[in-house]
């Protein structure tokens, strides 16, 4: 079973390569703010759109962790690097297809989205998506890059070439922008030059393993079933959110203001619980691939714990700062009085999202997806939907949208603990075998 130091020694790494891109984006924001309010509501709209690469690629990461655990676990190295070349050849392949198909239905697709901003914010927004996305085969290729080497337990040198990359882009974003006078489109071009040298790395990273870098049509469509898996599951959690940002809106704006300050809190808490599920993936793979269920069974009790006892001290953290944290995002005090209606219920669901983020991981590197996918789909169409509907009716206000959520995360903690005691998870054996 491994120590809380082993656990730690490959949380903390992922920590700094989840925590990168979400605070190079700060930064990036904070220079195309200085040019005005059209073009940072152009970047809002570009960059939202983008996002949806990058979840792609934390679906394609988190496949390929689990399977090339399983093969280090099995002992064969060799067999979980070809896995990454797999998986990088879907990413390069997408990446591309996104990178094509931009220039193609970026105007349209912004122009939908802008509604009745004004024509220069649209405009703006286009060109910026155009270039932007030429880096998605690079964002891509690394989160491929990123999975595999979780999986044989090297996170060290992916937390430098992420932390390279974008190091080099938060210092390139401000020469472009403002000195060389390219304005927005200076932030895009930062973006690819960072995303497409953290793609590189990754890339030359596979090369000099020295293994075979032919596609292998048998585990491409084995990745592709992983991966539809990962998607549908995380499509359920986009309609979740979305949902949620709906009601609110419906409320007014300074509910949905608040909302805004919980759920931005809340994704900033979630970036610290990955840590540690991506830990569980890699762990609970290279025990399963080894043939050792024990070790398996003993390593997602140490996790579930570790979870838990990290989700409790957020708790800490966010409800300690209840006074103060609202203040930091508004001045207005009706949506600080309504942000605190949600923060018992945030605070609440902490310690009961770390146990659910630690399972996720376990299950993950159990390469237990199918069921991953069925319990999210179960949460979000029968619980979660209908109850925040239903607290809308009801005029339950921000309490109800964020009770719902409460809903979504318990009905996952309950299936994912009866998953865990059946034992049906732990299946010994590499990907296949």
């Amino acid at each position: 079973m491994p120590s809380a130091r082993r656990i730690a020694e490959l949380a903390l790494p992922a920590l700094v390569v989840l925590a990168a891109e979400p605070l190079y984006v700060l930064v990036d924001t904070a220079v195309v703010g200085h040019l005005g309010s059209a073009e940072l509501a152009a970047l809002a709209i570009g960059g939202g759109l983008l996002g949806l690469v990058a979840w792609l690629g934390v679906v394609l990461a988190y496949g390929t962790t689990g399977s090339a655990a399983r093969l280090y676990g099995a002992g064969d190295r060799r067999a979980a690097v070809v896995d990454g070349v797999q998986a990088s050849w879907l990413a390069l392949a997408a990446g591309v297809t996104v990178a094509l198909l931009a220039q193609v239905v970026a105007e349209p697709v912004v122009r939908t989205l802008a509604g009745d901003a004004e024509d220069g914010v649209a405009v703006a927004a286009v060109g910026w998506l155009r270039i932007a996305a030429l880096g998605a085969p690079g964002i891509l290729l690394a989160m491929a890059g990123n999975g595999w080497m979780r999986g044989v337990q090297d996170l060290r040198r992916p937390m430098w070439y992420v932390l390279g990359a974008n190091v080099l882009s938060a210092a390139l974003c401000p020469v472009l922008v403002y000195p060389l006078g390219l304005g927005l489109n200076g932030s895009a071009i930062a973006n690819v030059v960072a995303q497409t040298l953290s793609g590189a790395l990754f890339v030359r990273a596979l090369v000099v393993t020295g293994v075979p870098l032919a596609p292998h049509p048998g585990t491409l469509r084995r990745q592709l079933v992983v991966g539809r898996d990962l998607l549908v599951r995380g499509a359920a959690f986009q309609a979740c959110f979305l949902s949620a940002a709906a009601v609110g809106a419906r409320y007014g704006a300074a509910t949905l203001a608040a909302h805004q300050i919980a759920l931005q809190l809340w994704s900033a808490c979630a970036l610290a619980l990955d840590a540690v599920a991506i830990a569980g993936q890699a762990l609970v793979g290279a025990a399963l691939g080894g043939g050792d269920v024990t070790a398996a069974r003993r390593t997602a009790r140490r996790l579930t714990a570790v979870g838990g006892w990290c989700g409790l001290g957020l708790a800490v953290l966010i409800g300690a700062g209840a006074f103060v944290l609202p203040g930091l995002f508004s001045a207005d005090p009706e949506v600080r009085e309504r942000a605190l209606v949600a923060w018992p219920w945030f605070v609440g669901m902490l310690p009961l999202a770390g146990l659910v983020f630690a399972l996720d991981g376990v299950f993950i590197g159990a390469g237990d997806v199918g069921f991953l996918r069925n319990l999210t789909l179960v949460a979000a169409l029968v619980f979660f939907l209908p109850a925040i509907w239903l607290g809308y009716r009801l005029d339950l206000g921000i309490g109800g949208l964020w009770a719902a959520l409460t809903v979504f995360i318990v009905v996952r903690l309950a299936g994912l603990l009866a998953r865990m005691a059946g034992g049906c998870w732990a299946v010994a054996g590499a990907p296949g075998g």
